[in-house]
């Protein structure tokens, strides 16, 4: 073999090994390669997998929420129809009474009622707890439902004032969840047409004569609850035939007429007087109020005597 042709296959298996070199080095960055798509697939694929647990885990969220919100919504319904059942049946004479009640929320705190003491006496209240929802709502018919079935001790429910008193022993804030309620309470005795009354933190109540005379009614006294060892004075007025008593909550006059102004209480009172029925205040209050739900409970309890 000549020099040149030793050299030509010198050149030649070096040429090879380089090919050979990089060739492998190709494969191995080809094994690599698939490898890392190996593990990309299986990364895809546990992710799928997991993506679709984690959508099938939202669906069964969603549709646990769905119920528990249908579920809610029927108990609130069943609240509100149980609180519109105990309101008493509106009489027919002897006085005849009226009255509308329309909560701002699913569940409001106000309530009222009225029920014969003895064959002389019948009593009219109208209670407002403060704030909104179940917890106002449940503490406004165990009131009411003390007062219909008098269940206060040692209590004549023909004294308005002993009524009260005995009323915020009985409900100490501290043990109703920190609640408190206002209240207009009186009691009408036939055979004389007197009319004994006291409220505790409540709006006065409008007594429209037959003449055209307009009297508000009210006694001082804070909200039932808020201090231990209140007593309550009752005040003495007369009823005479013919006569229309308003007994309201705050509900029924607390709307802006204006960006920052409210109704005033006489202006209110003015539109009593010549509203004769309930569900005539309530649309004058509510075109004051424009579209939405009023601010507060609206409750308006009116006696015919």
């Amino acid at each position: 073999m000549t020099v040149s042709n030793s050299l030509l296959a010198a050149s030649s298996a070096q040429a090879s090994d380089e090919s050979a070199a990089r060739i492998a080095a190709l494969e191995a960055e080809v094994s690599n390669l698939l490898a890392e798509l190996d593990d990309l697939t299986l990364l895809y694929e546990v992710t799928t997998e997991h993506g679709e647990a984690v959508e099938n885990q939202l669906a069964d969220a969603n549709l646990e929420l769905q119920l528990t919100q249908r579920r809610l919504s029927e108990e609130l319904t069943e609240a509100t129809n149980y609180i519109f059942s105990i309101l008493p049946v509106p009489r027919k004479s002897g006085p005849r009474t009226r009255w509308v009640l329309v909560p701002s929320t699913e569940l409001g705190g106000d309530s009222f009622g009225y029920h014969e003491i003895d064959s002389d006496h019948i009593a009219f209240y109208l209670l407002d707890v403060c704030g909104h929802g179940v917890g106002a709502a449940l503490l406004s018919v165990t009131a009411i439902n003390v007062l219909r079935s008098a269940a206060l001790p040692m209590t004549d429910f023909r004294d308005p004032g002993a009524v009260l008193s005995a009323l915020n022993e009985a409900f100490p804030m501290e043990k109703q969840n920190n609640m408190y309620f206002t209240i207009w309470y009186g009691v009408h005795k036939r055979s004389t047409g007197e009319l004994r009354y006291a409220s505790a933190g409540h709006p006065p109540s409008v007594l429209c004569r037959t003449g055209g005379e307009v009297l508000t009614l009210s006694t001082p006294g804070i909200a039932i609850g808020m201090m231990p060892d209140m007593v309550y004075r009752a005040k003495l007025g007369e009823i005479a035939p013919g006569d229309r008593l308003h007994i309201v909550s705050d509900g029924t006059f607390e709307v802006e007429i204006a960006p920052g102004e409210m109704l005033a209480f006489a202006d209110f009172v003015k539109q009593l007087s010549v509203n004769e029925e309930p569900e005539l205040l309530l649309d004058w209050v509510r075109g004051i109020n424009g579209p939405g739900p009023l601010p507060d409970d609206f409750s308006l309890l009116t006696i015919d005597f």
